[in-house]
């Protein structure tokens, strides 16, 4: 009747060690693969800044143009009034 009392804790407590030793087994990296990791976290800063970089300049160059033939639509419609002004001013009456 003791032993049956005691043998859920007991299991427990293995499980619970076993467990525990498993995580530091794991946690415990070499130096070579800290290098490593660290290497790949790099990459893929690097990746991440270039695609964002390439994004922005996409905007960059998409609004630029956008804004450019604004600019050049309206000069030729002020262009064309004041043509039309001189016309009218040099036209013989």
């Amino acid at each position: 009747m003791n032993l049956r009392k005691h043998v859920p804790v007991l299991l427990l407590s293995i499980a619970m060690a076993t467990g525990a030793m498993a995580l530091t087994q794991e946690d415990q990296q070499s130096p070579k693969q800290d290098m490593k990791d660290a290497g790949h976290a790099t990459k893929d800063a690097a990746k991440d800044a270039g695609h964002a970089t390439q994004k922005t300049a996409q905007k960059v160059g998409h609004k630029t143009k956008k804004t450019t033939k604004k600019v050049v639509n309206k000069g030729a419609q002020k262009t064309e009034e004041g043509a039309q002004k001189v016309e009218g001013k040099t036209q013989p009456n």
